[in-house]
């Protein structure tokens, strides 16, 4: 169960952070529906604003391919709406990439259970189930904050721990960071465009 706070990036073996100021008011950067695995993710019954999650228009930087809310067996759930305790499958490239069959790696497919969904303060985090805990540990979040002058941060951060923590921060962690930035870098660029 989640604290409700982002995690302390300092208690891992390696994290990923980085923030993003983009030029555009909340309602810009969360305005239109992010399809997610042929769906729209919903929260309290309508259109989630978490499009920090999304892959509509921001697929083509190559981060997160796909997401789809499973069950624990990871089939796909017929009620796509995004809360606290499900599941979530993810089709990613680290590095970014737009082809599923380009080398040097096909996509991941990281196996997540979503701990925060706070539509009200902007939130969403999500550990990833894949690993026991002492194998490998990941906490992602992602946040928006409403700046002054209609702008807004979109921050996000990923700490890893466990005895596996030590392989992605030596095989991965470089590509990891450049799909990160890859990602916050669409966001904005989407959003300040718009």
């Amino acid at each position: 169960m989640s604290s409700g706070l982002p995690p302390d990036a300092q208690s891992g073996v390696f994290f990923v952070h980085l923030t993003r100021e983009i030029d555009a008011p909340l309602e810009r950067v969360v305005g239109r529906p992010h399809r997610l695995a042929q769906e729209s993710f919903r929260v309290g019954g309508r259109l989630s604003v978490h499009c920090v999650s999304g892959v509509d228009s921001l697929s083509n930087v190559g981060l997160v391919r796909a997401m789809t809310i499973v069950n624990a067996s990871k089939q796909a759930d017929a009620e796509q709406t995004l809360v606290e305790g499900k599941h979530l499958l993810m089709k990613c490239h680290v590095p970014p990439s737009t082809n599923d069959a380009a080398p040097p790696r096909r996509p991941q497919c990281p196996f997540e259970r979503v701990t925060v969904v706070d539509a009200a303060q902007h939130r969403l985090a999500w550990v990833n189930i894949d690993y026991p805990a002492w194998a490998l540990r990941a906490e992602r979040w992602q946040t928006l904050t409403v700046l002054d002058g209609g702008r807004t941060r979109y921050e996000t951060w990923e700490v890893f721990g466990g005895i596996l923590a030590y392989a992605v921060k030596w095989f991965v962690g470089k590509p990891l960071r450049e799909s990160f930035d890859a990602f916050a870098d669409g966001l904005k660029t989407r959003s300040e465009s718009a």
